[in-house]
């Protein structure tokens, strides 16, 4: 399982491809230009370059070198703004990243009608012009609660936190009540760990399962609280880089890690190390673009037109207002690691 990158940029924050354009013949001449807007310089440098690299293993191998800019934000809405403004110049047909969200407002109000590719999975961009890639809370939420009722579970207590993850991560939560039968109660986000016990007593009768939206050690934490209850514990992506040891027989949703680890072995066959999943994002973004130049047309409609983009993170559709349903695997902690129980999801 490849490395996960600190939950505060993924808050900031090639297989194969299914479309009805398939059958479209290519226009003819240059094929569409694109520009990657990536931090290259500032404190987040290191993970910008790390995503150019991943983000070139995704290039057609016969493609021109000025098909591609690679421009740099700095990381801020400024040098977004102003990476945006080069590459128009360029006469570019999309544009890749920038990473985090308040980079990518500014990129998408720039922008135009050039489709913005966001790195960022923060959902308050949702209906800012910017299409989001990251895998967000909403995603990981729907996925593993779907799975959770496919399973038997009918009352499920929602533990969250401060963060902006647990926030979006209990809202889509909410929104789920009464889908398929599922009972969702909120417990108070200022509850501690260590008296959920108690906190779920106060509800009445005790849930089939919790699910903690929050990030890993607040998972970890319930696992300890909750040890010998018999109520099954979910989470998030967010809870990846936990031992599968401190939460065995959790179940989680995240990227299979299956594919995961086969974009890794290309990764460092190509003399790089530590790809995290944001290296795997940018692989994706390029993937998607490298399908749309393949029929020629790389636009906000060719875009939304296709079914369904086959990913190393996950199967993805967008909406038109930048939204994305996502299809993410279930993973169950083990004293072995994490094993791919089922693929479930939002798509």
């Amino acid at each position: 399982m490849l490395r996960l990158v600190p939950q505060a940029l993924l808050l900031g924050s090639a297989s194969s491809f299914l479309s009805p354009l398939a059958a479209a013949p290519a226009r003819s001449g240059k094929r569409p230009r694109v520009a990657l807007l990536l931090p290259l310089s500032g404190p987040s440098a290191t993970v910008g370059l790390s995503m150019q690299r991943a983000a070139a293993l995704a290039q057609s191998p016969g493609g021109k070198a000025d098909e591609t800019m690679v421009l740099d934000t700095g990381g801020t809405a400024a040098g977004a703004v102003l990476a945006v403004q080069q590459a128009l110049k360029r006469d570019v047909r999309a544009l890749v990243g920038p990473l985090f969200a308040e980079e990518s407002r500014a990129a998408a109000g720039a922008a135009g009608q050039v489709p913005v590719l966001s790195f960022s999975n923060d959902e308050d961009l949702i209906g800012s012009g910017a299409f989001l890639l990251g895998i967000t809370a909403g995603q990981s939420v729907t996925a593993i609660l779907r799975y959770a009722r496919g399973r038997g579970v009918r009352r499920v207590a929602v533990f969250g936190g401060s963060s902006r993850w647990a926030a979006q991560g209990n809202a889509a939560a909410e929104r789920l009540r009464g889908a398929a039968g599922l009972d969702v109660a909120m417990l108070p986000t200022d509850a501690a760990a260590a008296d959920l016990p108690a906190a779920l007593r106060r509800q009445g009768e005790l849930p089939d399962a919790l699910l903690v939206t929050e990030g890993g050690d607040a998972l970890r934490q319930a696992a300890r609280a909750l040890a010998g209850s018999g109520i099954q514990l979910l989470g998030t992506q967010q809870a990846m880089d936990l031992p599968p040891q401190d939460v065995a027989g959790a179940w989680l949703s995240a990227p299979d890690p299956n594919a995961l680890a086969d974009f890794a072995g290309r990764y460092q066959k190509a003399g790089a190390t530590g790809p995290g999943l944001i290296a795997a994002l940018a692989y994706d973004a390029m993937t998607i673009v490298e399908a749309l130049r393949a029929n020629g047309v790389v636009d906000r409609p060719a875009l939304l037109s296709v079914p369904q983009f086959n990913t190393v993170t996950g199967p993805i559709r967008f909406a038109a207002d930048g939204s994305a349903a996502r299809s993410l695997a279930v993973l169950v902690a083990g004293p072995d690691g994490y094993v791919v129980a089922d693929k479930s999801g939002s798509l």
